[in-house]
């Protein structure tokens, strides 16, 4: 794959007005350096709103003639007086009619000719006056698009490609959704930024896993890079819905009326089995990392439990093998945009990443460090490289303890069984609040008080040998921080925020559109324990998650579960526990039977990747040892899931 181009000292991409005014508050010397920073030099009450109708080559509704996608426009005036071409930050959605953008749901506003007034979120507010065009794209099916919705399949994907291809002169626009008049973008440079939380992000990492030249960088928040994972994890189904339910949801009624076709594709081509179809194969973006061109600053929530850490793992480390310059934001939250959670540092950071990466300017953002990862609530670290340098797995053993279902948690290879019956009333939290005594539902394993900080950093393995009593069975296996703290409450309804009446404004105003939003605290809660990472998997995928098959009750299976990528540190004093157990209520469903099943601990380790590796484990645990505790732990609230979960709504 041909390497992209990088930028380390300034091309005159900057606007006339920018240059204009650095060179007057300059002397002649200093005014030939290059500039480091866009500044707010162009007028967003006058800027150039305009919409087109992009054409996607496809015609998914059936209706005789290719699908347009609408593209709202807003763009400095002066840059296109001087003959000068702006670059393009673009959100392409399905949500700016039926459910609306950001903390306060905002939609798209139109005047009485169609044009763009109130462009939902800051980055028009922020970004136009500084020399950047701002598009927000309706997916097709979707607003005042054509086409079918089709969850992250060829039509979403082309849908913004086809902007993209449009933007660098390879496409067809028109000033109409039906007429024949084109529509030219000869005011852009052609250098594009995709950027959004959750289905929105979604949709950047699909366009750039297809190689498409002139996306120069994305910015994915909460985004989803395997569909498959959003649906199912290792064949266990996550929500009693499918990919039909979400674009039936999404989808204007005009769509609806047109796209039965496609519905029915959906359904057919993804049973609720937990089988990876050739659908789910269309939709993971990892398998095509290799393709990626553009530069990815990744953002995601560690207690996301909508679009989980799992789409982070995978997608980072292909990433990173495929050479892509990367950066990541790690927060506390859950489903939450970085907006609401660190505002002013994401509207500084976020504007020099555009300006490095659309504009060329050497403001360093490039030799700072990978990872700023929220460490407590609004407190933060960084990390010169993620996971950090001298990162390397550990092969943690579960051992029998004293009690049955509460063992030990160390280096040494257990003996013996531990056996749990799963219940799919009891979750994570119900397990780790009682993790010290014998239950039924589950096995824990715990180490002693650590005797110095240990942090894990990235994904970690279960591999789990067991011999289930019913033809079907889910295993769960979630590592548990085990001492009092206080953190982020994702399980409550905002998820880590808590919305305050005060505003703030980031950027220029007008009548239409405010660039004042409402402000957000963290909400915080006292706990006793903390699930820092979580996996599940349908025990008939062991072999292979393309197709299952029913147990032989009886029989002992062997099988891993990938458990979600995190950064967290488990405190001098405190313990780390390792629990396996069978359904987690609200984040799984449960198989069709109630498995008994029996864990045979000389089978059984968690691969965890810590700092310092085992050594960094066996001094950390050294002349620690494990005590019995009556007491229940406290958390935060059980995680009880919506059985229809949308991408980018909060719960």
């Amino acid at each position: 794959m041909p390497k992209r181009t990088r930028f380390t000292t300034w091309r005159p991409l900057a606007t006339a007005a920018t240059a204009a005014l650095t060179a007057a508050l300059l002397t002649p010397a200093a005014a030939e350096a290059a500039p480091r920073e866009s500044l707010p030099v162009h007028s967003y009450a006058d800027a150039v709103r305009e919409a087109v109708w992009v054409d996607t080559g496809l015609d998914e509704d059936r209706d005789g003639r290719t699908d347009r996608v609408a593209v709202d426009i807003v763009r400095p005036r002066e840059p296109a007086q001087r003959g000068r071409k702006v670059p393009v930050i673009m959100d392409a959605s399905p949500y700016y009619s039926c459910c609306g953008r950001g903390n306060e749901s905002q939609r798209k506003t139109y005047d009485a000719d169609g044009d763009i007034v109130g462009m939902p979120l800051f980055y028009d507010n922020y970004f136009v006056p500084r020399g950047y065009a701002v598009v927000g794209v309706d997916l097709a099916g979707t607003n005042r698009s054509d086409g079918c919705v089709d969850v992250g399949g060829r039509s979403d994907i082309q849908s913004a490609k086809a902007v993209v291809d449009w933007l660098n002169g390879r496409g067809r626009a028109y000033t109409t959704r039906t007429g024949t008049e084109r529509a030219r973008a000869d005011w852009t440079n052609g250098r594009t930024g995709m950027i959004g939380k959750s289905w929105d992000g979604t949709i950047a990492n699909g366009v750039a896993a297809t190689g498409v030249e002139g996306l120069e960088t994305i910015v994915p928040i909460a985004a989803i890079s395997s569909w498959y994972d959003y649906y199912f994890t290792q064949g266990a189904p996550l929500y009693d819905s499918g990919p039909d339910w979400l674009s039936h949801y999404v989808e204007s009624p005009d769509a609806r009326s047109r796209c039965a076709a496609v519905q029915r594709e959906l359904v057919d081509g993804a049973p609720r089995t937990g089988d990876r179809t050739p659908l789910w194969t269309e939709r993971d973006y990892v398998r095509a990392a290799k393709k990626v061109r553009a530069s990815v600053f990744l953002v995601h929530g560690m207690q996301d439990l909508n679009v989980r850490m799992q789409h982070v793992g995978p997608w980072w480390d292909a990433l990173a093998k495929n050479g892509v310059e990367r950066k990541i934001w790690l927060s506390q939250t859950g489903h939450v945009d970085p907006f609401d959670f660190r505002r002013a540092e994401w509207a500084d950071t976020l504007h020099r990443w555009f300006d490095h990466e659309l504009l060329g300017y050497d403001n360093g953002i490039d030799r700072e460090p990978v990872a700023d990862i929220e460490r407590r609530p609004d407190q933060w670290v960084t990390s010169a490289a993620w996971p950090p340098r001298g990162t390397h797995t550990a092969a943690l053993r579960p051992a029998r303890g004293t009690e049955p279902g509460v063992g030990t948690l160390g280096l040494r290879r257990g003996k013996g069984t531990e056996t749990f019956t799963d219940d799919p009333r009891l979750g994570e939290t119900d397990w780790a609040a009682r993790v010290h005594t014998p239950t039924p539902d589950k096995a824990g394993f715990v180490t002693g008080p650590l005797t110095r900080d240990l942090r894990l950093s990235g994904s970690s393995r279960v591999t789990v040998t067991v011999t289930p009593s019913t033809p079907t069975a889910h295993l769960s296996a979630v590592l548990v921080d085990l001492g009092p703290d206080t953190v982020r409450d994702y399980a409550d309804a905002g998820e880590g925020i808590t919305t305050l009446t005060e505003r703030t404004c980031w950027g220029a105003s007008t009548a239409g559109d405010s660039s004042c939003f409402k402000e957000t605290r963290a909400k915080t809660v006292d706990v006793d324990h903390t699930v820092v990472s979580r996996g599940w998997a349908d025990l008939g995928h062991r072999a292979d998650t393309g197709e299952g098959a029913p147990l032989t009750p009886g029989k002992r299976y062997t099988t891993t579960l990938d458990l979600a990528a995190t950064d967290h540190v488990v405190p001098e004093g405190h313990r780390l526990a390792l629990i396996v157990a069978g359904t987690d209520r609200g984040l799984i469903d449960p198989p069709a039977d109630t498995p008994t099943l029996t864990l045979d601990l000389a089978r059984t380790t968690a691969h965890v990747p810590f700092v310092g590796g085992t050594a960094a484990f066996a001094r950390a645990t050294a002349g620690s040892h494990a005590g019995a505790r009556d007491t229940v732990l406290n958390g935060v609230g059980r995680p009880d899931t919506p059985a229809h979960r949308i991408p980018g709504q909060a719960r």
